[in-house]
């Protein structure tokens, strides 16, 4: 490889001169060199051993010495070097590229799992602040089921410093709908909003920050979806919305962004966009149907994920709840259009109907199942009703795990799976499986990159993995590296084995570059 047309400094300077085996070079480097071959800061070259090659050729082909062997010889030679060498490059670049584009669309599956299926903030009243200069940074405050309640645009930051004037305008809002957390965009101006919000918060006492990936935000504002949701919003103040939202249920906002705009993985904007779509997809599904989704709540595009939803279906729900206020129960999704009795049989059991008239509708039993449910709570000597009730859970879930199941599937005429998996559920109703995820890392302090010293141990959250290693958010503008090699004392071939997006990591700063801002990382402590 040697630069290529472009002489200005580029990303790409490791790569000039430089030289590697083919059957060595790692899924990432090749999608890099892809990259900076397009953007002609590189110029690749494959070398192979040609006079091997073409005695190898000549052996096989050319049986004795005649008159024509010289000229079979020139024949050879022209044919290899104008066809058979050029489609030999293509095929093994071709190959290369489409093993790469595997593997980065395998890493973006498995960074977006744990993305999407991050910890929620419920019960909370967010600010979203999406940072901004000259066009002032926008502010929208949304309340626990992500009705918006507010919005306005506030001046902090340069050019027009309006320090104090942002502050008390804030501070009403925050006061006004009792705001509990603050979700600052990481994009631009980032840095000096999060400044301005630390020292806000100082005169409040019980309100918090947490800094929040925008990535895909903007392209959420100006997207038709965007347009449908928030038809009288201005476009420049729902990304605010999205912030804020993203922090309060990761999964219901990021399902409506262009997957390649999620920002986890490697050059996910290089691959097969289609693939990449049907990875992502495949990913919500999974999440959605093992987090289920609040029928009261949940918006078009989270609800289309559930089995046997597609969008019309999904945005009949939504209209319905519109127009007939709150769902009660399960069943009454029968009542909407289209929806018939087998999609309802696919889909009830993902859906969760809170504040209902029936407990069990909190759960992922199968309204089919209501009367085993029962039957097996009345045998334990509780009822449905029992389930709300915190002290009485504890009794119930020890009653339960001294069930012998064999015995009691006879007697309640179902399968031993079956009521294995309505004991799970009577055992923990309206448990969010993303509770167990690491929680945000929330902050009412501020670090600066001037701040950091080599030898420091900090707490940060993953953002993202690759095949080279993590990058880990420290609380400074960019997040720091932690390559392969200083993730742990032992050896690792992958990181994902070690480490997850939304992991909550102790890190200790082993090198600072003071030219780009950012840190080396490494989690050998």
């Amino acid at each position: 490889m040697v630069k290529g047309t472009k002489e200005e400094k580029s990303a790409y300077d490791m790569y000039y001169n430089f030289n590697e085996k083919v059957n060595r070079i790692p899924s990432h480097r090749i999608l890099a060199i892809n990259r900076g071959e397009k953007e002609e800061f590189l110029k690749v070259k494959m070398e192979k051993p040609e006079t091997t090659i073409l005695e190898m050729i000549n052996k096989d082909i050319i049986k004795g010495s005649t008159q024509y062997t010289k000229m079979l010889e020139e024949t050879i030679e022209d044919s290899f070097k104008r066809l058979i060498e050029p489609s030999i490059e293509r095929e093994i670049r071709s190959d290369l590229t489409e093993k790469a584009e595997t593997q980065a669309i395998k890493v973006f599956g498995k960074n977006a799992k744990p993305l999407l299926l991050a910890a929620p903030l419920k019960g909370l009243t967010v600010m979203g602040f999406d940072p901004a200069y000259r066009t002032g940074c926008k502010i929208a405050v949304i309340d626990e089921t992500g009705k918006l309640l507010a919005t306005t645009t506030v001046y902090p930051t340069e050019p027009q410093n309006d320090i104090e004037g942002a502050k008390k305008e804030l501070i009403a809002l925050i006061k006004e709908y009792n705001v509990n957390i603050i979700a600052i965009g990481n994009g631009t101006a980032s840095r000096e909003s999060e400044n301005f919000v630390s020292d806000m918060i100082k005169e409040l006492g019980n309100v918090h920050y947490a800094i929040v990936s925008e990535a895909g935000a903007s392209v959420y504002s100006a997207s038709k979806l965007a347009t449908e949701e928030y038809p009288d919003i201005n476009v420049s103040l729902r990304g605010a919305i999205s912030i804020a939202r993203r922090l309060q249920d990761p999964l219901a906002e990021l399902v409506k962004i262009d997957p390649k705009s999620i920002g986890v993985g490697q050059y996910q904007h290089d691959v097969d966009q289609k693939k990449l779509s049907e990875s992502l997809t495949g990913v919500v599904e999974d999440a959605v149907n093992k987090v289920g989704v609040d029928v009261n709540t949940a918006t078009p595009s989270l609800l289309s994920y559930v089995s046997g939803i597609n969008k019309t279906l999904a945005s009949n729900i939504v209209k319905y709840r519109d127009e007939n206020g709150k769902i009660k129960e399960r069943k009454e999704l029968l009542k909407v259009p289209k929806l018939g009795k087998a999609t309802f049989q696919q889909c009830a059991g993902f859906m969760r109907v809170f504040d209902g008239k029936n407990p069990l509708e909190i759960t992922a039993v199968h309204p089919e199942s209501y009367e085993v449910a029962e039957q097996l709570l009345n045998i334990i000597g509780f009822k449905k009703e029992d389930l709300l009730n915190k002290e009485k859970l504890i009794i119930i879930k020890n009653k339960l795990s001294e069930i012998k199941t064999q015995e009691t599937a006879e007697e309640l005429n179902v399968g031993e799976i079956t009521l294995k998996d309505i004991m799970q559920e009577l055992s923990k109703p309206g448990r969010d499986p993303r509770e167990d995820m690491p929680k945000p890392v929330l902050r009412a302090d501020v670090l600066k990159f001037e701040d950091l010293k080599e030898g420091m141990i900090l707490t940060g959250t993953v953002r993202n993995v690759t095949d080279f290693g993590a990058f880990v958010d420290v609380g400074v503008k960019h997040d720091g590296l932690v390559h392969i090699s200083q993730l742990s004392n032992s050896f690792v071939k992958n990181p994902s084995d070690v480490v997850s997006v939304g992991d909550v990591v102790k890190v200790k700063i082993i090198g600072i570059d003071e030219d780009r801002k950012k840190a080396q990382l490494s989690m050998k402590i």
